[in-house]
């Protein structure tokens, strides 16, 4: 296989995809924006994680059975119905347990000054998503092939949960203080994004040679959610509706905004998919036995 890929069409942007909101919406977008005869590659990582897969029966693949595998393929087939004039080619992404562990120590270096258990989770499932080979999906149904993303820019959903309240902490600050406290979380998860996040995310994507772009974190984009009203963007004040036929009703109240504009969007499915974090979907986080939370630092 060569270096980029051997397929005649090559993608120019790919997606870290995990079947999520957030990244499906890119996804739905960037079709609008590209021309309709480019590829665009949807990057979807799974982990084979031995303190969860050690018991599977003999010919179970442990990486078909990840939260974000089968999140993504239910993601991929709604994409390919909403727009089929596309070829969405996506990526299988997955890694073994001993290649994981022999990745351990540049990672630590990478994610250098973050040092929790956290970082590294999320670090394992970005850096692998752009260094790594896959088997790609070109078609419904077609046969996996060996693949790797000719794309040198990858997207990615950052900035989402933070502007528009997708994490369960948002939740529990309007339950705590009401709107005021809502407002407050929002601003502290948005002001800390810099120092938390883009520059260690920066730093294990482009190790792989590639860039990695934040549409969410765009500056205009940013000014715009930033004037919305905070119930615009997360209605905690008006809870789930389960047997309502109003999108304004039934969909979460987490990031309803972005619900309401994937279900406008025909992509009814993935406006219900609920928040999950990447090293839970992708399954990096706590591989070894034991009680390890995310904020333990790294030994």
């Amino acid at each position: 296989m060569e270096p980029f890929g051997s397929s005649e069409t090559h993608s120019r942007v790919a997606i870290l995809f995990s079947g999520g909101l957030d990244c499906t919406i890119l996804a739905r977008l960037s079709h609008d924006l590209l021309p309709a005869t480019e590829p665009i590659d949807l990057l979807n990582v799974a982990f084979e994680n031995p303190r969860i897969h050690s018991k599977l029966e003999t010919g179970v693949s442990p990486y078909d059975l990840c939260p974000d595998r089968l999140t993504g393929r239910a993601s991929y087939a709604e994409l390919v119905q909403t727009c089929p004039n596309r070829i969405w080619r996506f990526v299988e992404i997955n890694v073994p347990y001993p290649e994981t562990l022999a990745h351990r120590e540049k990672l630590i270096k990478l994610i250098h000054p973050h040092n929790t258990e956290m970082d590294l989770s999320i670090a394992y499932a970005l850096y692998f998503a752009a260094s790594r080979a896959g088997l790609a999906v070109i078609e419904l149904d077609s046969s996996l092939q060996p693949y790797t993303t000719t794309a040198h820019v990858l997207l990615s959903g950052l900035g989402a949960d933070e502007l528009f309240g997708g994490y369960q902490r948002h939740a529990l600050a309007f339950s705590r203080r009401g709107y005021p406290g809502l407002i407050d979380e929002l601003a502290l998860d948005f002001h800390r994004l810099g120092k938390r996040n883009l520059g260690r995310d920066d730093r294990v994507i482009s190790d792989s040679g590639r860039e990695v772009r934040f549409p969410y974190l765009d500056e205009d984009f940013i000014a715009l959610a930033l004037e919305l009203p905070v119930w615009a963007k997360c209605d905690f004040g008006n809870a789930q509706e389960d047997g309502s036929e109003d999108p304004a009703r039934f969909l979460e109240p987490g990031k309803r905004i972005l619900r309401r504009m994937a279900w406008e969007l025909g992509m009814k499915r993935v406006a219900q998919e609920k928040k999950r974090a990447i090293q839970f979907g992708a399954r990096t986080a706590k591989m070894e036995t034991g009680r390890s939370k995310g904020t333990q630092l790294l030994s």
